[in-house]
């Protein structure tokens, strides 16, 4: 699959997820990685971003079969945040991730339903047969993300990274193509 073939825009009842383009990368957009509450479970909060790096990041996705998409409110078409799936197309499987910036949304069902969205249509529609994901084990909105959609733990890493001074587990989540 290329990027070519993402049915940009793809709908949930409140969002559309779209291809991320050069136009997403905004002020308010460098704003959520670099705010570190925002990026605070991810290996983002390590990098100072700008629009030369995010620029560079975005560029990583052209040529191949991965997909970074923004997170869009339908009725305003306001960016909210980004996804991204990393694809394997010889073992069928995908890597998701999640990042909800606009903090002021956090907690409303955006991520999940972003997170549905995308994780079904790999999975339905393009014959996934596998979905993955992980995140620190106290990031507790992630996790029942993650287990909404039916995934299931698969594998802990033990105190695999520093989080606010303190070693964390990292746990990791999977889904089957039923």
């Amino acid at each position: 699959m290329t990027s070519s073939e993402f049915p940009s825009p793809l709908y949930g009842s409140r969002l559309k997820l779209t291809l991320f383009l050069n136009s997403d990368i905004t002020h308010e957009y460098l704003l959520w990685l670099n705010d570190p509450l925002v990026t605070k479970y991810s290996n983002q909060r390590f990098l100072r971003h700008s629009v030369e790096t995010s620029t560079a990041f975005l560029n990583g996705f052209k040529g191949t079969n991965s997909l970074f998409l923004s997170i869009r409110v339908t009725d305003s078409n306001a960016m909210i945040g980004t996804m991204t799936a990393y694809l394997n197309q010889d073992h069928q499987t995908g890597d998701m991730g999640l990042l909800i910036g606009r903090r002021d949304l956090w907690g409303l069902g955006y991520g999940q339903e972003a997170w549905n969205a995308l994780g079904t249509w790999l999975l339905e529609t393009r014959k996934l047969r596998k979905l993955t994901a992980g995140t620190a084990s106290e990031n507790l909105g992630m996790r029942r993300i993650m287990e909404r959609f039916g995934m299931h733990h698969e594998a802990t890493k033990e105190r695999q990274e520093i989080i606010d001074g303190f070693p964390q587990d990292l746990v990791f989540y999977a889904k089957f193509r039923s």
